[in-house]
């Protein structure tokens, strides 16, 4: 069975019950199986999550799957699942919560008179890429709607499974009205492999990007997390990767580790990689502070100091040495338009 991101159990902050696994010295006390997948029904009554960050851009995303199986030992999202009852650490990989009717909601929310077109972000929490889409479409069926109602998006996603839409991304991209980041982490297939075990290959990703901008669909690339002493080293050359498969822009994050995914994540690395753990708490300390991540808007995706302030010197330099982030936005609202009852489409 593939390999798990964590094995830890973090508890729940917001619960005072805790799970355990008991030896009482007369078991057997070989390693514990990988736990399987375990899909729960989201219940939610609406589709769309709203933020104000001003660290966000944008106000509006739909989350197919909460959980994700890519198991990405640095995922910020994974102290979500304390909401739902999980634990942050294997739960969050483990037991997925799956909003099966995610398009139907979406159709009756943009049906009302009320719904004003905006950007809308697949997905704002967890990957809607993620191995399960293979099973449920359900981020293909937001995409048929999108496109009925011709709604801007945005998708980020690690998974090359975004390929397999690509039938309605193209319609989608005539009509302005998609935009396509593939995250692309590190150019090291062994450490993506460890980091981030269940995600598509680096060389994927790559490909995916460049199946995209030949379809004429608008497609960049995120390089998040950057962990410095870690990856940091590699952002020419993923920046430049991605700009030869046909990348039109490009963003980054800083690595973050709110709450639970701390420790997740150092442990992680002193198993994944021990003979650079100090060194990688050194260099957070430094752009984060002690508590080795910085909470504060406008610094918390990006940390502080000089640090924090020579990586972004290196990706503008190397941005605008690509050519990349020069075009128009590829989104627009303009062309947005609603069904009537009877399946006519009206202008909005």
């Amino acid at each position: 069975m593939a390999r798990r991101g964590t094995y830890i159990n973090t508890g729940n902050r917001f619960t005072t019950q805790r799970r355990e696994h008991f030896y009482d010295e007369w078991e057997d006390r070989s390693p514990e199986p990988d736990p399987r997948t375990r899909i729960v029904e989201d219940t939610s009554r609406s589709a769309f999550a709203t933020n104000k960050s001003p660290d966000i851009p944008f106000t509006h995303s739909i989350n197919p799957y909460r959980g994700c199986e890519h198991g990405c030992a640095y995922c910020y999202a994974r102290p979500t699942h304390e909401y739902l009852g999980f634990n942050a650490s294997i739960d969050f990989e483990s037991i997925i919560v799956v909003k099966r009717n995610a398009a139907e909601l979406a159709r009756k929310a943009m049906m009302k008179k009320s719904w004003k077109p905006t950007s809308i972000s697949i997905s704002g929490v967890t990957d809607p890429y993620q191995p399960l889409e293979r099973r449920f479409r359900i981020t293909r069926s937001i995409l048929e709607v999108m496109l009925e109602f011709r709604n801007p998006l945005g998708i980020v996603t690690k998974n090359a499974l975004v390929c397999r839409d690509l039938d309605l991304l193209k319609q989608l991209a005539e009509q302005k009205c998609v935009v396509v980041f593939l995250s692309v982490t590190t150019l090291d297939r062994d450490l993506a492999r460890r980091m981030e075990p269940r995600t598509s290959t680096p060389e994927l990703r790559l490909k995916a990007i460049e199946r995209l901008a030949t379809a004429g669909v608008p497609v960049g690339t995120m390089v998040a997390p950057i962990i410095p002493g870690l990856n940091e080293q590699e952002i020419p050359a993923i920046l430049k990767a991605a700009a030869d498969a046909g990348a039109r822009s490009a963003a980054h994050v800083i690595l973050r580790l709110p709450y639970a995914v701390k420790p997740i994540f150092l442990n992680w690395l002193d198993r994944e990689e021990p003979g650079r753990a100090q060194k990688v708490r050194n260099a957070l300390r430094e752009m984060k502070g002690e508590s080795l991540n910085q909470t504060k808007f406008g610094a918390r995706m990006t940390g502080i100091g000089e640090r924090a302030e020579a990586i972004k010197k290196l990706f503008v330099i190397m941005v605008e040495r690509l050519g990349l982030n020069n075009g128009p936005s590829s989104l627009t609202t303009a062309n947005f338009q609603r069904p009537n009852r009877d399946g006519q489409m009206k202008l909005f």
